[in-house]
């Protein structure tokens, strides 16, 4: 029976954790910090939001263990938005008005990112966003965060990669011209390898769904060029790099953050594939160390990039409110622009439009040991 109650009372606790209003006023009650997730459990992505999910489970996991964050245990309430932008939306408004939290971490992409912004910043609901690089996320307001580097930087990472670390000099791209991710990208590769005297041969694209690049890929065979870019998603790039090397172009690709999740999604056809990353989980940084250690353990698997950055945005959070000793969205806000610390993705602080300034990684996709794809660091590339 006193088992029983103490099982009854934990669980009320649970179910009363101290939910803050949508204004940043006071938090409902003492016992815990409710903080939303918003990621794309479900989908063509799915790889991005439960391993976003599972790093910031784990960082609740290791805070609660040590106290909670002044005495407070933390509790996640997650939505599926299934990388669909309407869902998003839904999602948003389930988590603030049902379950009124203010401090949320997600989504995941940019499109379903920029399509809660503006309700978030009208609201004052502090919006952390993990790995939504496209440059205008924080434009709606004060109460938009990110934990990843913008479009512009990884564009250009990767234009200065091929350049300078590849020493290639005529270059390919084959982009979707729908996706805003795909042509932040693009763009900034092309800057940044004409800067270095590069050359683009060809610049092919389609549209977001299709599955047969082959047309595309036939001009890029024709204009011989030293390297292909790929700034997409891993489900579509792992389609575009089995028509590629069906073509006989063996030359090396390169792509950017969204590529992670292809050595669990795609086979030899991306060896000689390189991109730019927010950390080397072969890293022998200590911090990075501990993390892959941890996560491996609770996981049984390597972590991505996407829960890297899933568990950095809740430290993120957590160090925040050690600062403001508050909960609410406002005092939490304040106390997070003031961010100078070290994370599993690097050292960070934040710009004034509240972008991190941090470096990049460049990683290649090798074959492991085991014969299975997996990634090695290759080089960093500071701000």
């Amino acid at each position: 029976m006193q088992k029983m109650q103490k099982f009854v009372s934990l669980s009320a606790a649970f179910v009363c954790a101290a939910f803050v209003t949508l204004s940043g006023c006071k938090a409902k009650n003492e016992d815990a910090i409710t903080i939303g997730g918003i990621f794309p459990l479900s989908g063509p992505v799915a790889v991005y939001g439960v391993e976003c999910k599972n790093g910031i489970e784990l960082a609740i996991e290791e805070i609660n263990a040590q106290g909670g964050i002044n005495g407070k245990k933390i509790a996640l309430i997650s939505e599926d938005d299934e990388g669909n932008p309407e869902k998003t939306v839904n999602a948003y408004k389930k988590l603030t008005t049902s379950d009124k939290v203010a401090i949320i971490i997600g989504s995941l992409t940019s499109g379903c990112t920029q399509a809660i912004t503006s309700l978030a910043q009208t609201q004052k609901v502090l919006l952390v966003a993990p790995a939504a690089t496209m440059a205008s996320i924080t434009d709606a307001g004060d109460y938009i965060f990110r934990a990843c580097f913008i479009d512009p930087f990884q564009g250009t990472v990767g234009g200065i990669f091929a350049a300078t670390d590849l020493g290639v000099k005529n270059a390919a791209i084959l982009y979707d011209n729908g996706n805003d991710y795909s042509v932040g990208l693009k763009d900034n590769f092309i800057t940044a390898f004409q800067q270095r005297g590069g050359v683009i041969v060809a610049n092919e694209s389609y549209i977001t769904g299709d599955v047969d690049f082959n047309a595309q890929l036939t001009k890029i065979k024709m204009a011989s060029p030293d390297v292909v870019y790929l700034p997409d998603y891993y489900s579509t790039v792992s389609l575009i790099a089995k028509q590629l090397r069906a073509q006989g172009i063996n030359t090396p690709i390169i792509g950017a953050d969204g590529w992670d999740g292809l050595t669990e999604n795609a086979g030899d056809e991306v060896l000689n594939g390189f991109y730019s990353n927010h950390y080397a989980a072969d890293s022998t940084d200590p911090k990075v160390v501990g993390f892959v250690r941890a996560f491996q353990k609770k996981y049984n698997s390597t972590p991505v990039s996407f829960a890297a950055l899933g568990y950095d945005s809740l430290y993120m959070i957590r160090d925040a409110i050690v600062r403001a000793n508050a909960v609410d969205s406002t005092g939490v806000r304040d106390a997070l622009v003031q961010t100078n610390g070290s994370y599993v993705t690097g050292n960070l602080t934040f710009d004034e439009r509240r972008n991190p300034i941090k470096s990049a990684v460049m990683v290649e996709l090798v074959k492991g040991g085991d014969g299975k794809l997996t990634t090695v660091y290759k080089t960093t590339v500071n701000p």
